[in-house]
């Protein structure tokens, strides 16, 4: 009897799927946490994190339900398929998360940062920061004869074409906060 000659990953010769279910490709994931408002459960679900080496990118609270004393934590975090559904699964167990949402897989779901970006720009650099500001709809929270502090909300590529824009006009510092994101029909 010969051997099949039978490539890695393909199935056009067998009734299995040979392909491997097992990625190295490091994606970027917005989960939505439902838990009890109460004393140190985000201090657990940060825990949950930081002992287990994951990494939070951005991370927003919230309370949700007045009445029933809920709060939605939005974390955005990254890491292969496999680590991602560990960290659901662990959250998942934990006694006072109520759900656990992945929105990035859930479907359709709509994402905003917040961010304060101060330009020190001088002469005619000032005109030109007010009028790119303009574009980007962009508010001025806070102005100096040296600089401008705007306040954005968008996407975090609006909000990074907005920062190379401002670059050539003077020096640029910015703080972003974390990305708010809701599942759409919610």
């Amino acid at each position: 009897m010969s051997p099949l000659n039978i490539e890695q990953g393909s199935s056009s010769h067998s009734a299995y799927d040979l392909r491997s279910h097992l990625s190295d490709v490091v994606e970027s994931h917005t989960l939505a946490i439902l838990v009890e408002n109460e004393p140190g459960v985000l201090a657990r679900v940060i825990g949950l994190f930081s002992g287990r080496g994951y990494n939070i990118e951005s991370l927003t609270v919230a309370e949700v339900d007045h009445t029933g004393h809920r709060s939605r934590i939005t974390i955005v975090t990254s890491g292969t398929p496999q680590v991602i559904h560990q960290i659901k699964m662990q959250l998942e167990r934990m006694v006072p998360v109520h759900e656990v949402a992945d929105l990035t897989v859930e479907g359709p779901h709509v994402s905003r940062e917040l961010a304060l970006i101060k330009v020190f720009a001088k002469g005619d650099s000032r005109v030109e920061s007010l009028r790119i500001a303009e574009i980007f709809r962009a508010n001025v929270v806070d102005s100096t004869l040296q600089s401008f502090i705007f306040e954005m909300t968008g996407t975090p590529e609006k909000i990074d074409a907005f920062a190379e824009l401002m670059r050539p006009l003077g020096e640029v510092r910015m703080a972003r906060t974390g990305v708010a994101a809701m599942a759409r029909g919610l």
